[in-house]
């Protein structure tokens, strides 16, 4: 029996003369358009300070001294993109609630399009609240309805990115799991995805079912869900995720494969190509929140601006381990990026 390849550092430039050749790639993202497609959400932030535990149980009295909201799920990556410079469309749904309304005008505010977020009327906006105190999150609470959407908002959806498809550089599909990524919509993604129509697609799954996904240029599930995804049991050794990008390649009919890795860095798994191993740059790791969306977003602008597969995955590598020295879901600004690339 073969066993699959196990992915290690192959020999490449040093840092500074690959970066050199990264930074033409973070200048040409202003003329990328680019669809994202995917779950959009609310995050909350209710911080402050604890000085004392509640009478009434055995829980920490937070004092709120502010309260926050920024953009989460699909609406992160198409803020980030926006940052790095590029046109960009968002298309997902949203309730009829403050916090819809928000999402649209906060969206529209940032440039980017909101032509495509439908308003579904009976199921609310999701929003994901956390509680922080001295920086630590003291608890979360969702306000969710996790199923597909109605048949009516699919098939307006549906229509949109058809509509769009023209246009576009690259796709991002933005999986959260909640109900809008469907099989019915990837088949309509394949089904424009074709001859000179072809654009680049950077899929952040969510679903074990990779075959959902099949056919997308690259997918970046983090290393739990790259190994729960391939079936592979046992501690994270280079050959489990060897093992595991070689089963969700087969599953996605030939799909790249970017394993996020979080301190390990990442694993990059091409047909044809000898796995590669990316050391993460992140000096400190602060909170992870949001850095899947940099990556996912950056992986597919590079793309939209010509960059191999490789470079583009270096490049989120970078951007990511910018983020993760951050609280809360932050984009990376073009100018920080280059900045990172010029150490």
């Amino acid at each position: 029996m073969t066993r699959p390849a196990v992915a290690r550092p192959r020999r490449t430039s040093g840092p500074g003369e690959a970066n050199a050749a990264l930074r033409p790639l973070v200048q040409a993202f202003g003329g990328a358009r680019i669809l994202v497609i995917g779950d959009l959400m609310v995050d909350r932030y209710l911080s402050g300070t604890v000085r004392r535990i509640s009478p009434e149980a055995p829980v920490p009295v937070v004092e709120v001294v502010e309260e926050t909201q920024r953009f989460g799920g699909a609406a992160n990556v198409a803020h980030n993109l926006r940052r790095l410079g590029a046109a960009v469309e968002v298309c997902g749904v949203v309730g009829a609630d403050p916090e819809g309304d928000w999402l649209r005008d906060q969206l529209a505010l940032a440039g980017i399009g909101v032509d495509g977020i439908v308003v579904e009327a009976r199921r609310p906006s999701i929003l994901k609240c956390r509680i922080v105190a001295h920086q630590q999150q003291v608890v979360r609470f969702d306000r969710e309805r996790i199923g597909p959407h109605a048949e009516e908002v699919q098939a307006t959806v549906a229509g949109f990115i058809g509509a769009a498809w023209a246009k576009l550089d690259a796709v991002v599909v933005s999986d959260y799991g909640k109900g809008l990524i469907q099989a019915a919509l990837m088949d309509r993604v394949r089904s424009l995805n074709r001859g000179k129509a072809a654009r680049p697609v950077a899929v952040d799954p969510k679903s074990p079912r990779f075959e959902l996904y099949r056919r997308a240029t690259v997918i970046t599930p983090n290393l739990g869900e790259a190994l729960a995804a391939a079936r592979v049991t046992g501690a994270a050794t280079e050959q489990n995720v060897a093992k595991a990008g070689a089963t969700l390649q087969r599953l996605s009919g030939g799909s790249s494969i970017l394993i996020t890795r979080g301190e390990s860095g990442m694993s990059l798994f091409q047909p044809g190509v000898e796995p590669l191993h990316i050391p993460t740059v992140a000096r400190e790791v602060f909170d992870v929140t949001g850095a899947g969306d940099t990556v996912v977003g950056v992986l597919a602008l590079a793309l939209a601006v010509g960059a191999p597969l490789e470079q583009a995955a270096r490049l989120s590598n970078i951007a990511a381990g910018i983020v993760v020295g951050e609280f809360g879901t932050v984009p990376v600004a073009q100018e920080q990026l280059l900045g990172a690339l010029r150490g």
